[in-house]
């Protein structure tokens, strides 16, 4: 289909897996990897682009032209070292980016944000991915897709105890949680990598996709 797909936060567990799917796939003929660090991959259909800071994004217009943008930008308070500079990547780099897709006519954005998000919640963490959420939809006007995972099972680059013991807990738990408690459920990241690809065909007028939906669309055809 001669497309392009250009994907932010390429490094991190979704974003790897989301670069993969995108190169055995045949929708798209070129994939841009936005990487801080490159990824040891080589593909004719795949460039890598090298950006250390989101804030001079937009003068990387020429390289950032596609029919879709894949936003896999996040990290954790304690990663990042304090509540401030959390918000810096899980909203205000998001934001730029929906910033740049609406200047640049970008026809669908796929945005990963976190299952239970609410810009009215005291909860610090979730707060932020709803105002961020928020901002993306006051400033995108586009196809937007926002994916909100739960707990999140694959391979990391770090390791994070309390989160390892958690995805232990959660995939014991797993067959306890169907129903209204189905969309809690720990999912894999490819699983969020495939359906992040197929939601950006959903019609416009959806916009919100819970995990128990991501794992639904998420599931590899035999």
């Amino acid at each position: 289909m001669n497309q392009t797909a250009v994907v932010f936060g390429a490094t991190g567990m979704v974003g790897k897996e989301l670069v993969y799917e995108l190169l055995e796939g045949s929708e798209f003929v070129k994939v841009v990897a936005v990487v801080r660090n490159t990824l040891p991959l080589a593909n004719g259909k795949l460039e890598q682009l090298k950006i250390n800071d989101y804030s001079e994004l937009s003068q990387y217009k020429e390289k950032l032209n596609a029919h879709v943008y894949f936003c896999c930008i996040g990290t954790t308070i304690k990663k990042a070292g304090s509540q401030e500079a959390f918000r810096k990547v899980d909203y205000d780099i998001p934001v730029q980016i929906a910033q740049l897709a609406k200047e640049l006519s970008i026809p669908s954005l796929v945005i990963i944000s976190s299952i239970g998000a609410s810009a009215t919640t005291s909860n610090f963490y979730l707060r932020t991915k709803g105002e961020m959420e928020q901002a993306v939809k006051d400033i995108y006007k586009g196809n937007l897709k926002i994916v909100r995972p739960s707990l999140l099972i694959g391979n990391r680059n770090e390791f994070r105890f309390g989160e390892k013991a958690a995805t232990i807990l959660m995939k014991a738990m797993g067959i306890f949680m169907f129903g209204p408690l189905r969309k809690y459920k720990g999912i894999y990241a490819w699983d969020v990598a495939r359906a992040m690809i197929k939601s950006a065909h959903l019609p416009k007028d959806t916009v919100i996709l819970e995990s128990d939906k991501l794992a639904d669309l998420g599931k590899k055809k035999k």
